[in-house]
């Protein structure tokens, strides 16, 4: 650096001596040049090298990969079976017929297998005609307002975008839906039409179980026709075995370690004294009930609300997703069935698969005792469906009563006819049955075998996470009713949320929840003016909008109308969040509130009667103002009615036909303008 700064500083060297040192000074940089691009070089050969290595590491592991375990195919082929059952379940019903079409199937000369598509790699169906007499059933149901359930969201996508040759593939499709909602079995209908679409024989009909009538009976009328379907098709018989065969086999623990026991977790052993986030279904959060508080002032009803803390547990929620509750059933109840049974329940047991090739090992987490197993895991108080009856009928050692049990498991109309009067109408559950069929003492594990999982509730969140990020809360009403038969039932989750008593040690104030997202969203800009419908507990999800609303509107944004209809039966009854609401009225934030009190005037009011009356309002809002839409609560009578309404408004302000205000209500759904979260 010195010999380039010389030369100006001494005009006296002379051109020659100039020259020489240039020389010098290019044959220096040469050198540098030379080496920074000789080790340059050595470092790019080197690492290039490694590299291209990586790409023969697959060709290695190839040689010795094991078959897939996500091919259901293979697996079929290795333990000899020729149909397989895959099912989209929410509440676990889907996957309860799955796999007692996959127990059918040894009756005809066939083996199957029930299967969780999201375990499965279902590009594989091409395959399937590559074993001989081969069929894919698919027990589809649908959840929410016309969606695939979670389990089956993959399958669903993968529907939507295959470009496959399924022409091999036989196939039979049973939806399991509920026609009050307004896209009834449209999961199953979907399957049904896409997998033709791709070239798959559809070699029965597609069958539409409604469970706003009566799903198993729906259920069994296509099962007894769709086996004959079957035989005919792959020209076969039944064996005319019609023998109960056990999937599980019983193993009592007398020396167990304590620890290794299963205590009502749902999925990891001892995840309730170890929390580790993420929390889903498999992973629940164990939340303090911080407050549980009763909502109505008067009636025979208890209307309540509960808030739950979830400080530390990295759970994020948006207003209008749904919080999901494991309960437990009542221990009296539970009692009961280990009287009647004679039967210690702090026995310690496994209920093994009797197929070891089974993703499911257990019916439920094991070992376990039989109290946790009937307490947390199993599900007591809904009425048993006939495919238990049936397995029941054997250990009925009075001919009366296993006959009575036979015919009502039977497809008779005479049998059909008896199960929904005597089960169904009359609400008996498994415990009522017992206790009404005095010779009927099962085995206390194939009981455990035979009930149905008990399954989360859910419930619309009624709090907004920018105002309550560390609590969620939730609004319900106890349900309790008399049976036919005299008894008096209950809700097992509102039961068992009611007597959470808030900060309390132990289990009595804990709740295991996890939140499940929803579409029933806000509209993007704060701006959108919003119309609210929610009577009844149907307000939940609009107490979260509206703090959202006060929310938006402190941070200075600027807010639309928000405006709410809701319903319940006297004003000094079962008027829920008055005062909430009636601040919300004063600062601004909620522009309308109207309310239908339906019991408190001769004649019955409800909130479509008030929509019809503020009809010209309810068309400026959503014509001009571009309103988003909002129905929450009961899908059966309200949420119809409603709909019904706004097709009149639609046709008398926008001088429309009813077809076409249908048109035009059907449109702001698909835009997500009008938008539902309903229940029956």
């Amino acid at each position: 650096l010195t010999a380039m700064g010389e030369p100006s500083m001494d005009p006296s060297i002379s051109a020659a001596d100039s020259t020489a040192q240039q020389d010098s000074l290019f044959s220096m940089m040469d050198v540098f040049l030379i080496s920074l691009i000789t080790g340059l070089f050595t470092y790019w050969f080197f690492f290039r090298k490694k590299k291209e290595e990586v790409p023969d590491l697959p060709k290695m592991q190839s040689v010795a990969a094991p078959v897939r375990d996500s091919s259901f195919i293979e697996k079929m082929k290795k333990t000899g079976r020729n149909i397989v059952v895959f099912y989209g379940s929410q509440t676990g019903t889907a996957e309860e017929f799955a796999n007692r079409l996959s127990k059918d199937a040894h009756r005809y000369g066939l083996r199957g297998m029930a299967a969780d598509p999201e375990e499965y790699d279902l590009s594989d169906l091409s395959r399937l005609s590559e074993i001989d007499k081969s069929l894919a059933v698919f027990c589809m149901a649908t959840y929410g307002e016309g969606d695939p359930t979670d389990n089956a969201q993959d399958f669903y996508d993968w529907l939507q975008e295959a470009d496959v040759d399924l022409s091999g593939l036989r196939f039979a499709v049973f939806g399991l839906g509920n026609k009050t909602y307004e896209h009834f079995n449209a999961m199953g209908k979907y399957v049904d039409k896409r997998l033709e679409e791709l070239g798959a024989q559809r070699i029965f009909e597609l069958g539409l179980g409604d469970d706003d009538g009566n799903l198993e009976e729906d259920f069994i009328t296509w099962r007894e026709q769709f086996w004959p379907a079957v035989c005919e098709h792959f020209g076969v018989e039944a064996t005319g075995e019609e023998s109960s065969i056990r999937q599980y086999e019983l193993v009592v623990h007398t020396d167990v370690n304590m620890n290794k026991v299963y205590t009502g977790e749902m999925g990891r052993l001892k995840s309730y004294e170890n929390q580790k986030p993420p929390f889903d279904a498999k992973n629940p959060f164990l939340a303090q009930v911080t407050e549980n508080r009763k909502l109505n002032e008067g009636g025979e009803r208890h209307l309540m609300h509960l808030e739950l803390d979830i400080s530390n547990s990295k759970i994020r929620y948006e207003s209008g997703d749904h919080v999901a509750v494991y309960p437990a059933n009542d221990s009296s109840l539970v009692n009961q069935i280990g009287e009647i049974l004679s039967t210690d329940l702090d026995t310690v047991m496994s209920l093994n698969n009797l197929d070891e090739e089974s993703n499911k090992k257990h019916p439920f987490p094991c070992p376990t005792s039989y109290r946790t197993a009937l307490t947390y895991y199993l599900d007591i108080t809904n009425p048993p469906r006939t495919n238990v009856l049936y397995e029941l009928a054997q250990y009925a050692t009075d001919a009366g009563e296993q006959e009575r049990l036979r015919k009502m498991a039977s497809s008779a109309a005479e049998g059909k006819a008896l199960y929904l009067s005597w089960v169904v109408e009359a609400r008996r559950n498994i415990l009522a049955i017992l206790q009404d069929m005095p010779s009927l003492r099962p085995p206390i594990d194939h009981l455990c075998e035979l009930l149905p999982r008990l399954q989360a509730r859910y419930y619309s969140i009624a709090s907004s996470s920018k105002v309550h990020p560390n609590s969620i809360h939730i609004c319900a009403v106890t349900v309790e009713y008399e049976t036919k038969t005299g008894r008096l039932n209950k809700g097992v989750a509102t039961s068992w949320l009611k007597n959470k008593v808030p900060n309390q040690n132990g289990s009595s104030s804990l709740v295991p929840m996890y939140v499940r997202k929803s579409q029933f969203r806000l509209p993007f800009k704060p701006s959108t003016p919003v119309i609210m419908i929610g009577p009844g507990t149907g307000i939940a999800p609009f107490i979260g909008f509206i703090q959202e609303r006060a929310w938006l509107k402190q941070q200075g944004k600027e807010v639309g109308e928000t405006v709410l209809y809701y319903g319940c039966r006297r004003e000094h009854e079962d008027y829920l969040y008055r005062e909430e609401l009636a601040r919300f009225q004063k600062e601004g934030v909620l522009t309308q509130l109207n309310v239908a009190f339906s019991r408190d005037q001769a004649e019955k009011v409800y909130v479509q009667h008030l929509l019809k009356k503020n009809k010209e309002n309810v068309w400026k809002l959503v014509n001009e103002g571009m309103a988003h839409i909002y129905v929450c609560g009961d899908a059966r009578n309200m949420a119809r009615d409603v709909q019904n309404t706004f097709y009149e408004i639609v046709s008398e302000f926008g001088n429309m036909s009813q077809p076409q205000a249908v048109d035009y209500v059907k449109k702001l759904m698909t835009k997500g303008r009008y938008s539902l979260d309903v229940w029956s």
